[in-house]
């Protein structure tokens, strides 16, 4: 895992995914965005879709891919088959002037997705990885109803769950301390993803995209956020039981940040995500982690799926004086005592490393 390169993320296309439970407000979102000028040059695809209104046109069901020129120049493929396939051929295949006109993807999902399938096609699938990035996700979360959707629906968790930008949407339906509310639940379940308000729909580009997450030239400052292990947990795992509530439906999933003071070595690490990826991969929707690797001269950035991990990014310097190693686990009844006694066990147990025959780089 952490010895894999990759395709340098800046020459590839950053593909952003757009969730969120039905009527929550995704597509009048995406329409709000679609009107920055500085996504003129987008490509949307709408996954796995019903009835989908987009841009005043209503897009049906139907066995065949439907493509639609918006307004804004913005093209949008609608499609019910395989996705990995769309991606490989969309530069050639919605090329102008034989040219691939497009330097961003944003990929809608259905209301009753689950989104991690999504992120294991943009991480498994090796012509996808060469020719696009992920930027981040965002769920978009309806104030009006959320709070009893998370009660019925373990989508809407999930989608909640592992999103890296939470954008609340119709609060102007719903009194101030009931969104205190939904917002605290919303916490328990995603401590570090942002709270965005979007008022009518509209929302600033830059607080949803270039996220920075995956790619090592953009600023680190939101690595930071997701990884700030005060908001799953101090270092001795003590949870902070005043944001739970017994009666909540999702306690089951968690996030849990393991935090890591000395420097790792790279076997002992590889090892130990190894093992957790598999007796606990189904339990794993994400795992995000900066990582200070023995012989790496900046922190590396993992990025996981359930049993699946895209090639780590190694940055050229830490963006602050913490070098901890910080791995965020978001997933389904995690033991996160067990995840912590893990590692520690691997590392008093493992035997010295071998004396390298070159000066270590």
């Amino acid at each position: 895992m952490a010895s894999a390169t990759i395709v340098p993320s800046r020459a590839r296309i950053p593909v952003s995914l757009l969730t969120g439970f039905l009527g929550s407000g995704k597509t009048t979102v995406l329409n709000h965005l679609l009107q920055h000028p500085g996504l003129s040059k987008t490509l949307v695809i709408i996954n796995e879709f019903g009835e989908i209104g987009l841009d005043h046109a209503l897009l049906v069901h139907t066995n065949e891919d439907i493509v639609v020129e918006m307004s804004n120049g913005c093209l949008c493929c609608t499609i019910r088959g395989d996705l990995a396939k769309t991606l490989r051929d969309a530069p050639w295949r919605f090329a102008r002037d034989g040219k691939c006109w497009f330097e961003r993807v944003v990929i809608e999902t259905t209301g009753l997705a689950d989104p991690v399938p999504v992120l294991h096609t943009l991480m498994m699938e090796p012509r996808v990885e060469a020719l696009y990035r992920l930027d981040g996700v965002i769920a978009t979360v309806d104030a009006a109803t959320a709070t009893s959707t998370l009660d019925r629906q373990v989508e809407c968790l999930r989608q909640i769950a592992v999103s890296d930008r939470l954008l609340l949407t119709k609060t102007d339906l719903v009194a101030a301390n009931d969104i205190a509310a939904l917002e605290a639940r919303i916490k328990t379940i995603n401590p570090a993803a942002p709270i965005i308000w979007a008022i009518n729909g509209a929302v600033d580009p830059a607080q949803l995209l270039d996220a920075g997450l995956y790619n090592p030239k953009a600023k680190s400052l939101d690595v930071q956020t997701w990884l700030k292990a005060d908001a799953y947990a101090d270092e001795h795992g003590h949870h902070h039981h005043h944001h739970h509530d017994v009666n909540r439906h999702d306690k089951s999933i968690s996030a849990v940040c393991v935090t890591i003071d000395e420097p790792i070595r790279p076997d002992i690490f590889n090892f130990w995500l190894d093992m957790i990826a598999a007796y606990r991969g189904p339990d794993l929707l994400r795992v995000k982690g900066m990582v200070n690797l023995i012989g790496e001269p900046g922190p590396v950035v993992i990025h996981g799926v359930q049993h699946i991990f895209h090639p780590s990014v190694s940055l050229e310097a830490w963006p602050d004086d913490d070098h901890r190693s910080r791995i965020v686990f978001i997933g389904r009844n995690l033991p996160a005592q067990q995840l912590r006694e893990a590692f520690r066990i691997l590392a008093d147990a493992a035997p010295p490393a071998e004396p390298a025959n070159s000066t270590q780089h």
